[in-house]
């Protein structure tokens, strides 16, 4: 049995209805949903999570497979065409929306102050942030720059922080792929696992 024989006996639909509404509105929902999981596939590609973008990839493709199936079915059906442009585009929408409130992944902040980062670099230290300290000159004076490598999620935290103890610091933002520390924690995770597999 077909999608649209199964529609038409389940809720009872015309022809008409189901070409000019239904079969729109089922596209336009898919295309969200394999364009938002192609942009948190990614997100997860990027910070090398393997196993998680190849499960996202399969259902991304096969979302797309059902969608472009349905537009090749009913290809004289217009409105299709629309919603399968517009599902696209609030897909992006939808899925960085996602993506922000996931938060994967880390990022390494870059801090450039004219005036002495003292408070700034205390409280990185109070608060266990690993971070490293250099003096610069700019063409105007000299500067202090502060560089540190934080999870995504706790951005909005450090830039409050920064934004509080230097109002005029200038500060970057860069996605991170990997660093050391995962290693280190994967390493002593492997060790802890092994001496308790001995006990």
């Amino acid at each position: 049995m077909s999608l649209q024989d199964y529609l038409f006996e389940t809720f009872e639909l015309g022809t008409d209805s189901f070409r000019l509404v239904v079969l729109p509105l089922l596209i336009f929902f898919a295309r969200i949903l394999d364009v938002s999981i192609n942009t948190i596939r990614i997100i997860f590609m990027l910070n090398g999570r393997m196993w998680v973008s190849t499960i996202l990839g399969f259902f991304e493709s096969l979302i797309w497979l059902l969608a472009i199936g349905q537009i090749f079915q009913n290809i004289d059906n217009v409105p299709t065409y629309f919603a399968y442009a517009f599902g696209f585009a609030s897909g992006i929408m939808v899925g960085m929306w996602i993506e922000e409130k996931l938060a994967v992944g880390r990022v390494v902040v870059r801090i450039i102050t004219q005036t002495p980062a003292h408070d700034l670099v205390k409280y990185l230290s109070l608060n266990n942030y690993r971070h490293m300290v250099l003096d610069g000159t700019s063409s105007e004076e000299k500067v202090n720059l502060v560089f540190t490598v934080i999870k995504r999620s706790s951005l909005p935290s450090t830039i409050a922080m920064i934004k509080e103890y230097n109002p005029q610091a200038f500060y970057s933002i860069e996605s991170v792929k990997k660093v050391s520390d995962d290693d280190i924690l994967t390493m002593r995770e492997s060790r802890w696992s092994s001496k308790l597999k001995k006990h």
